[in-house]
C-alpha cells in the first residue's frame, strides 16, 4: 500500500522565536467569486525546524507530516532563500 502525496507549501519565516519550530506565512493568489479581483489570502502554519536553522525573512519549503504537537503538523524541508542578514 502506498503512501499519499505529501502537501508542499512554499512561504516566509515570519517568527523563530520558539525551539524547533517557525512560523511560515504562505500567501494564496485567488479569484473573488463574484467580482473577480484577484485576493491574497495569507495562512500562518508551524512548522519543525529540528536544527533551528531558519531565521526570519527566509523564504522555506514545509511539508505536511504527522502531528508533532496540538498546532505543529509540518515540517522544514529546505530553506529556499536566506534573508539578508540586519
Amino acid at each position: 500500500m502506498e503512501r499519499a502525496q505529501r502537501k508542499i507549501r512554499s512561504g516566509k519565516v515570519i517568527s523563530d522565536k520558539m525551539n524547533k519550530t517557525v512560523v511560515v506565512a504562505v500567501e494564496i493568489t485567488e479569484s473573488h467569486p463574484i467580482y473577480k479581483k484577484s485576493i491574497t489570502r495569507t495562512k500562518n502554519y508551524k512548522a519543525h525546524d529540528e536544527n533551528n536553522d531558519a531565521r526570519i525573512g527566509d523564504t522555506v519549503t514545509i511539508m505536511e507530516t504527522r502531528h508533532l504537537s496540538k498546532d505543529k503538523c509540518w515540517r522544514l524541508v529546505e530553506i529556499t532563500e536566506r534573508s539578508i542578514a540586519l
